[in-house]
């Protein structure tokens, strides 16, 4: 199977489960990352989207979702669900497990093999503390995704852009040196990465060697970009907090040099799902405006797709 070309359902809110699938089919797009949060209002921007409510759900139901899919011939890349799990409250960090259980049951019913989600972090803690917590709570998880034949991929975004997420983010598995240490603590093969390059660039990093160090880990790749200032950057240092020096970006309107990220990608063999991820703020302004966004950064993409 060759890599498809999708994008992530949150950038459509407002849109059923059905819209989504009809637009993706409309624009060629292969397949779709389909959010599955509870029903309810988030704290944050992209959280809280429900194309897919997992909540008990039933093979009958899972069998309806597949027959729709099916007719608009698209495929679900993953399921995601990105809570803070490691967060400093245990009725809430139980509630968030509770839930992702429940996503990784829906995805086994659809007959899916991947679920997409954050470690999460207490962002006042230093990471050798979120790293016991990490050891405590997620073998437990994996082995139950295991125990269904889902996958977990971990996206590497550290959720720090606020000065209450200040200083070490809300998601611990941020860098290449974190990600050595909870694959060597939890070494199962159901334990991996959606991949998203951005994340590395406005750390200052490379994108793209990681891919060969990591590519038997590299579940899902989330395509999305960010442009770094460099004056605002000389002006504030690393210690800033992250967007007063970058903005998060379309593919091709960024630093990723999507050619060469794309040549590397192929080379290790990987054959899975690329999403777009769009979250550029300059085409947000309307439902229409964040449509085009996909239109664009698809068209950017579309050439290291083979048909």
């Amino acid at each position: 199977m060759n890599m498809r070309l999708g994008f992530v359902s949150a950038i459509l809110p407002e849109l059923s489960l059905d819209e989504v699938l009809e637009f993706a089919a409309a624009e060629t797009f292969e397949c779709v990352e389909m959010m599955c949060w509870p029903l309810g209002k988030a704290e944050r921007r992209y959280a809280g989207i429900t194309h897919i409510e997992v909540a008990d759900m039933t093979q009958d139901q899972a069998d309806d979702i597949n027959e729709r899919v099916k007719q608009y011939g698209v495929e679900i890349s993953a399921l995601g669900y990105y809570p803070n799990i490691l967060v400093d409250h245990s009725e809430e960090a139980q509630v968030y497990i509770d839930h992702l259980k429940q996503v990784i049951l829906a995805a086994e019913k659809l007959g899916l093999v991947g679920v997409n989600t954050f470690i999460g972090a207490d962002h006042t803690k230093h990471i050798d503390d979120n790293f016991a917590k990490f050891e405590q709570i997620w073998p437990d998880i994996i082995k139950f995704a295991a125990d269904h034949s889902i996958c977990i991929g971990i996206e590497n975004c550290p959720m720090l852009f606020t000065k209450d997420e200040w200083p070490s983010g809300k998601n611990m598995a941020y860098n290449p040196a974190i990600w050595r240490r909870m694959f060597e603590a939890i070494p199962d093969d159901n334990f991996g990465l959606n991949y998203d390059p951005s994340h590395l660039v406005w750390q200052q990093m490379d994108c793209i060697e990681p891919l060969k160090e990591f590519s038997s880990r590299i579940f899902h790749v989330h395509a999305k970009d960010c442009r770094v200032d460099k004056a605002n950057l000389d002006s504030v240092g690393v210690l800033a907090t992250p967007l007063q020096f970058h903005l998060p970006k379309l593919p091709g309107m960024g630093e990723v040099n999507w050619g060469r990220f794309f040549s590397v990608l192929t080379d290790t063999g990987y054959q899975g799902p690329v999403c777009i991820e769009a979250e550029d703020r300059a085409f947000e302004d309307s439902l229409e405006s964040r449509k085009q966004s996909l239109k664009v950064a698809r068209e950017v993409l579309k050439p290291f797709f083979i048909k």
